[in-house]
């Protein structure tokens, strides 16, 4: 991986700059872990705050990934799960799914092709009263690897000097990564066509109590069709959520939820690095979207997708990141509800 403090030309340091604007814009919204919370240090309040655009948040609104759409299904478990996790929701059988579709940005109204970043919130119920939720994004890397640094970033992005950008690189040469990914990567024109990754490790229990360190993606069933930037931009504004709509409709869209089990070397607490290819995966099963619902109204907008609400079988890691999810994601979700009529549900709606 390049290192961002060697001597590169003018134009790589501009992109970073870029790179940085969409990550400020486009990440998930993430807190410093709440055991480190103490006086001096980062808490999940001022963090949700750095968040925020110049001209304030969008209240009644999630504090990032504002922009999204929910979503009703199953969770079609195939029971090969079950060889890494006792999770209710691997046994073999079809669990009820709420979740939302949404792009990483503080703005609602935010135009498709301005947002590099692509979310997934996912609640899958099970029979013996188990809930396990999950935040997913489209990267395959997060850009930086602690909490403090995305802090940082977040911070550094928000300068106009090109020096300021240019010293958070220096510091943090992992970003690089995430750059590349964020200026090469193809885009697609669907929701249906995007794989989301978990990024962070969880460690997974299995039947007779051996422990594994796992990561999971959500694979698209329908076919992946690459398009530009520029491309998505003439689709219009709101292609994204009227293309799931119209899919679904028409069939339900489907995604291979696909563990992937850590090797004892490979690192579980920074979701910077990815971890090799030849490690083992498994298909649990498959997600199956079969009805979109507009926000508004719909069954996902009260919905705070923690990453900590985990079934038995499942806990997190030593990654700091879940934890330090949880507590910006809990601060986010105070905010929006007492402002709730800054968003208001639309005329006739019988929801509370």
């Amino acid at each position: 991986m390049p290192d961002p403090s060697q001597s590169q030309p003018h134009s790589a340091l501009g992109s970073l700059f870029i790179i940085a604007a969409v990550v400020a814009i486009g990440a998930g919204a993430f807190a410093y872990t709440a055991g480190w919370l103490s006086p001096g240090r980062l808490t999940p309040a001022k963090l949700v705050g750095a968040l925020a655009p110049p001209d304030g948040p969008a209240l009644g609104h999630r504090r990032n990934h504002a922009k999204g759409i929910c979503f009703t299904g199953i969770f079609e478990a195939n029971g090969n799960g079950t060889a890494l996790s006792r999770a209710t929701a691997f046994v073999a059988g079809q669990y009820p799914v709420v979740g939302r579709f949404n792009l990483g940005t503080p703005d609602p109204n935010a135009t498709d092709a301005t947002v590099r970043v692509r979310g997934i919130g996912v609640q899958i119920s099970t029979p013996d009263g188990e809930t396990w939720r999950m935040a997913m994004i489209d990267p395959p890397i997060f850009p930086v690897a602690t909490p403090q640094a995305f802090y940082e970033l977040l911070e550094a992005s928000k300068s106009k000097d090109p020096e300021v950008m240019k010293t958070f690189a220096a510091a943090h040469p992992e970003f690089a990564a995430f750059g590349k990914w964020a200026m090469t990567a193809p885009w697609t024109a669907s929701y249906a066509e995007v794989a989301f990754n978990s990024l962070n490790a969880f460690v997974f229990t299995d039947g007779a109590g051996a422990e594994h360190a796992v990561r999971w993606s959500l694979m698209p069933q329908a076919q992946v069709t690459p398009i530009s930037g520029s491309d998505l931009e003439k689709l219009g504004p709101n292609h994204l959520e009227d293309d799931i709509m119209e899919r679904v409709s028409k069939a339900p869209q489907r995604w291979t939820m696909v563990l992937t089990e850590a090797a004892a070397s490979d690192p579980t607490s920074d979701p910077t690095k990815a971890w090799p290819s030849e490690r083992r995966t498994v298909q649990a099963g498959t997600l199956v979207v079969q009805k979109i619902e507009a926000e508004a109204d719909g069954p996902c907008r009260d919905i705070n997708f923690d990453p900590t609400i985990l079934p038995d079988g499942i806990k997190v890691s030593d990654d700091p990141f879940p934890a330090a999810r949880s507590a910006a994601y809990a601060k986010s979700y105070d905010l929006r509800t007492s402002e709730a009529s800054y968003y208001p549900r639309t005329a006739g709606s019988t929801k509370p």
